[in-house]
Parts: structure tokens; sequence; C-alpha cells
């Protein structure tokens, strides 16, 4: 709901989180809430809330392969967090796991040259085979050669979408969508039925860079969309990589400006391997695809773990020997699918059998 609050932004969401309990929205006086920063505007829609798109959101939520994680939340990604003003709410449609995965974005021209679409399919399947996960915004172009690519290698894909993840946008790219949500993740901070609106698109861009370790820009026009990812990437200090092309190419202006003001040249992916560090300690394609087809005995794997008492989360990771970000993970899954529930005092309990 608070999402949809008109005047609701990052900062006021968190200030709220951290002070009230979901349900004491509603209980609060109109003086404590303004307290907390609501404009008068943002108090009345909370009080006359629209149960519609709540009954909405909580339908789109009951899809068990849906999920929303807060920043506050063990799930959300840590790189995700280390931005000036990252979403203080994710929707995911997939595999929510691909979020902490190393990931390399790969973005550029809507319109570009068959060579560029080549290059974008080929250098996503390259970096997939390495254990990166390509992420990128479903755009026309580049955007989908990327996804494909990475799709094509047997690797992974997550795409942000500038719309709500009931919606696909462009509408021609349905079965690409479907397929990202069958072996990969798409990601948005719009609730559900939220429109495609030009505004959207910047803010998209930054949550493709901000999961990123590092942005490859493939063919860009002076004037491109994608100089902003590039610049958003900068300023998140992340690594910025750009394929050089000739003078005469208007697709190639905007990436040879990238590289004179310091984007990293490549022109194979090696060179973005070597730059990350990963190219002698690359990840094990075949360990995480091993992962996700083991997702299922490794839910209950923990889920036997978990008594009928409170059990820590610190006990989990002891007693797994997994990453805490990969057991947040799963004990979502487990508390969306009912097996589980979170302790007053902290920790888990488990409720029913498996």
């Amino acid at each position: 709901m608070l999402l949809r609050t008109p005047g609701v932004g990052c900062r006021t969401f968190l200030k709220i989180l951290d002070t009230l309990q979901p349900e004491q929205l509603f209980s609060e006086s109109y003086a404590a809430l303004q307290a907390l920063g609501l404009s008068s505007r943002s108090v009345e829609a909370i009080r006359a809330p629209r149960w519609e798109s709540i009954d909405g959101d909580l339908t789109w939520l009951a899809n068990p392969n849906n999920l929303a994680v807060t920043l506050q939340d063990a799930a959300y990604p840590e790189l995700l967090k280390e931005i000036t003003d990252p979403p203080p709410l994710l929707f995911i449609r997939g595999k929510i796991q691909l979020l902490h995965t190393p990931q390399i974005a790969i973005v550029g021209s809507r319109n570009p040259s068959a060579d560029g679409k080549k290059t974008a399919h080929d250098f996503a399947g390259s970096l997939a085979e390495a254990g990166f996960t390509i992420t990128s915004g479903l755009a026309l172009g580049i955007d989908a050669a990327s996804h494909r690519g990475a799709l094509a290698a047997k690797g992974f894909t997550i795409a942000v979408a500038g719309t709500g993840l009931d919606l696909v946008y462009p509408a021609s790219h349905q079965q690409l969508a479907t397929e990202i949500v069958a072996n990969g993740a798409m990601v948005s901070e719009f609730p559900p039925g939220t429109a495609a609106k030009a505004n959207h698109f910047p803010r998209r861009n930054r949550i493709i860079s901000g999961l990123s370790q590092g942005l490859l820009v493939v063919e860009a026009a002076q004037q491109s969309g994608s100089l902003i990812s590039a610049r958003m990437a900068l300023e998140q200090n992340r690594e910025v990589f750009a394929i050089p092309g000739s003078i005469h190419n208007p697709l190639a202006r905007g990436c040879n400006a990238l590289i004179r003001e310091g984007a990293k040249l490549v022109e194979t992916t090696q060179h973005i391997l070597e730059e990350l560090g990963q190219y002698n300690q690359q990840v094990n394609i075949n360990e995480v695809t091993q992962l996700q087809s083991l997702l299922d005995l490794e839910q209950q794997k923990l889920l036997n773990l978990i008594l009928y008492s409170p059990t820590s989360v610190d006990n989990l990771v002891t007693q797994t020997g997994q990453a805490v970000e990969i057991i947040a993970s799963m004990l979502l899954l487990l508390e969306l699918q009912g097996y589980i529930t979170s302790a007053p005092g902290g920790g888990y309990i488990r409720i029913t059998q498996k």
C-alpha cells in the first residue's frame, strides 16, 4: 500500500518501516503520520486506501513464482543496497537467488546494427558461460539480444522492467519474458498493474547497473539512453566497459565518447573478466545449474532443521554451511509456501509438515 501512496519516496518508506508495524498504519493518528514525514495528501491516501489495488497485489503475490522483498529483508541484493537511492521494495518473478549471483549488465541501442546484435548476443553467451548472470532491461535491440545470448548459452539472465511485472513492455517480448522467468528472473520496483511511462526507464536503469559488478555498452548513438545508464554505473562505482566502433558509424559515437571519458575499451570477454579479477576465478556454471535443479531438495534439508520452536538464521547458516543470502532466499520461499513463519522474537518456527 505504501508503494502506491502518493508522495512516499524511499526515505519516507524506510522511516515508516523502521517505526511502525504494517497494521499500525491504520491506527496511528493523523498527527503521528505527519510526524513521519507524510504530507496531508499521503495521510489521506492511507486513510482511504484503494483496496482493489491492494487485493490485486495480494493476488499477484499468491503465485508461488512471484515475490516481493523490502530493503530491510536479508533476501534484498547487497550490491543494490549500496546505491544512493535503492528501491525500497522489489517485485520479483522467477529465481530470486540469481539476484545474489555475480552480474554483468549489457545495454545499448534499441535499433542496433546486425553486427551490434550479434556482438551483444555473443558477449552475453560467453560471459554467461563464465558464470555471470546477464542483466538488462528487456528493451528492443541490444537488451533483447543480450537476454537471448545468455539463454542460448544455458546461462542465467535478469530483466529489469519499467512496468509492473504482470505486464510486458514491449508487448512483442512476451515470449522472451516467459523464457526469462523460467530460466532467470524479472525484477521491478513498480507494483503490478503499473503501465510503461517515459520517466520509469531512467529509474529502471539505476537498478540494472546497481545489481551488477560492471556494465557493458555495445552500441549507442551520441544521445542514447545507454549513456545515462553508463554514467549512473560510474556514480555507483561500477566498472563501465564499451565496445569501440568506426568514427563513421553513428551507433558507435556513444561508445567512443564513453571510452574517451574513461570507460574500459573491450574487444573480447576476456578483457572484462580480467578487469573484474574473475579470469582465473570463474564461477562454475554447472554448479549454479545444479543449485537450481536441487533447490527443492535444499529447501527440504533446510526445513528439516527448523524446529517447532524459534530457530535462528545464524544457527541455520552454521548447520548448513550455506551463505546467509541463500538461506534468506530459501526461508522466504518456505514462508510464502506456508511451511514456516517468522517468530516474534526473531528466527523462524515450523508450522506444517512437508
